[in-house]
């Protein structure tokens, strides 16, 4: 059985990025993998043997309670050397990297699991992105709202090349990961946009070389996404 935890959808739920989750289980099932969701509440003990971890965006208050929680317990940062899936979209991505600057300008320490930065910039990112990214054959699509521009350090990749938006602030890169770690800002839910990035978390996940089955209709809609943003 596959297990997908959903972190602090309360607090990292602004943008609708809990249908990520819902995703997953259901592109786990067309493929005839068992999946649960598991919904963690912040001050709810975090599990550190599931298998997918997701977090979501947030506004600045709600991402502070958020990383505050997670930082007391370290199960997440736990569950990732065990061998576990991340994926951290917005205020999530900003959680996991090195540090943030709030919203009264102080720097804060994040929890370390991606080797990035985050500082103030100008103009706020708001609109469609579209970027290649070196883990997919496709091009990648979703809605961007976040203000800052992040740094990635020399342990990480881009997400993506960004083709259409702002991405990390610079309008060249969006996002970072390195192993099993991935953080974008792209909303929509980005996996419902992209189907295949929910694909090959699935077949990490589960050891699987590939996922088999072909959703046209999910297919067809990213292709369209795909037309559209520019």
């Amino acid at each position: 059985m596959l297990s997908i935890v959903r972190i602090h959808n309360e607090l990292l739920g602004t943008y609708g990025d809990r249908g990520n989750a819902d995703v997953l289980a259901f592109r786990a099932h067309l493929n005839g993998v068992g999946a649960q969701v598991i919904d963690v509440s912040y001050n709810q003990p975090l599990p550190n043997s599931a298998d997918i971890y997701l977090m979501g965006g947030a506004e600045d208050a709600a991402q502070s309670l958020s990383l505050h929680d997670l930082k007391s317990s370290g199960q997440l940062a736990s569950a990732i050397s065990n061998g576990a899936i991340l994926l951290a979209i917005c205020a999530g991505f900003q959680i996991i990297g090195e540090s943030f600057i709030n919203a009264q300008g102080e720097e804060i320490s994040g929890l370390g699991l991606l080797e990035v930065t985050t500082r103030p910039g100008e103009p706020r990112c708001v609109g469609d992105i579209k970027i290649k990214s070196p883990l997919l054959d496709v091009e990648l699509t979703g809605f961007e709202n976040h203000g800052g521009v992040t740094t990635l350090g020399t342990g990480v990749t881009a997400f993506g090349q960004v083709i259409v938006g702002r991405g990390n602030g610079d309008g060249r890169t969006d996002g970072a990961y390195s192993g099993n770690v991935f953080g974008t800002y792209m909303h929509g839910p980005v996996l419902a946009r992209n189907p295949e990035l929910a694909d090959l978390l699935l077949a990490k996940a589960t050891g699987l070389a590939s996922i088999n089955y072909v959703d046209e209709l999910a297919i067809e809609y990213a292709q369209w996404r795909r037309k559209v943003t520019k």
